[in-house]
């Protein structure tokens, strides 16, 4: 993601559609919730409706529980047909979808409507394997009918329902963390993985989401010590992205790899993680696999 003063047009839009997902999500400091401990009772039964007809494929049931002029729309502000809505998710069972579940954000009631905002968290099986994919909307009900819903499309990583304002630390001296980072990870054989960004910076946060998921920190902790290195409006540490040869103008986050004696190993070069919220746990394992210290010697 790309600061707005910094920006081109394509990295401008990432940007604003990382703020409208931002809004869409959050809810100051509320953290995600199941549907029955949020919402309200006389609205729970539709969503959980909703939830199983999108689960069990079943789309008279589906097609049942929206108005028949519901404005739907993607997270660009796209208008999308009721028939394109339904022709998604039944899409989506084809390709094999066997369970969703509900995070609830969050809960809006205006004029006798809710507005639920939720991620989704969808999980195929096929031949080909499992997968988990998830989707965030904003859903306004006005009794048991959906009249108006924003989505986006499916993510491979999770997204944050809340952004960390200390996931960077604005005070620290990041030339003191690398030194100490680096000495530990002599001692434990493991290399020192530099994350330029920022507290604004959406995609910083899907990607440090997706280092301490499940499928993530195990290689991620066994390999590596993390450094995240604030770079603010792009007016700090910019000597320190200079010195591990990261092009900051390419976006962030933007990642280099040290070793324990301060020798770069990599650094990107094109941007690579700054749409981090399109990746894959495929991608991100695959590139901490690729440099990730050789095997201790016995």
């Amino acid at each position: 993601m790309t600061a707005p003063r910094q920006a081109n047009v394509s990295s401008r839009s990432r940007g604003l559609l990382g703020i409208f997902l931002a809004v869409l999500l959050l809810a100051g400091n509320l953290p995600a919730q199941r549907v029955e401990q949020l919402v309200p009772p006389s609205l729970a039964p539709q969503l959980e409706h909703w939830r199983a007809a999108v689960v069990s494929g079943n789309a008279a049931a589906l097609e049942s529980l929206y108005a028949p002029h519901a404005q739907i729309q993607d997270i660009k502000k796209h208008s999308i047909s009721l028939a394109d809505e339904f022709g998604f998710w039944n899409a989506l069972k084809r390709e094999g979808l066997r369970s969703a579940t509900l995070d609830i954000v969050k809960v809006d009631q205006q004029n006798g409507a809710y507005a639920v905002r939720f991620q989704a968290e969808l999980k195929t099986e096929a031949a080909w394997g499992s997968r988990t994919q998830y989707l965030v909307a904003v859903q306004v009900w006005q009794g048991s009918k959906i009249v108006r819903e924003t989505r986006s499309g499916l993510f491979r990583l999770k997204q944050p329902v809340r952004l960390n304002p200390k996931l960077y630390d604005t005070a620290a001296d990041a030339r003191t963390e690398i030194r100490e980072a680096e000495q530990r990870a002599a001692r434990e054989h493991k290399r020192v993985l530099l994350v330029f960004g920022g507290n604004w910076c959406y995609d910083c946060h899907v990607l440090d989401l997706a280092f301490h998921s499940g499928d993530i920190e195990p290689t991620l902790h066994r390999n590596y010590l993390l450094v995240h290195v604030d770079i603010g409006e792009y007016d700090r540490n910019v000597d320190l992205a200079e010195k591990y040869r990261v092009p900051l103008q390419k976006g962030v986050p933007a990642l280099a790899v040290v070793a324990p004696d301060d020798r770069l190993i990599f650094s990107q070069q094109a941007g690579e993680f700054e749409a981090a919220r399109s990746m894959s746990p495929e991608q991100i394992l695959a590139f901490l696999d690729k440099w990730k210290p050789s095997a201790r010697p016995h």
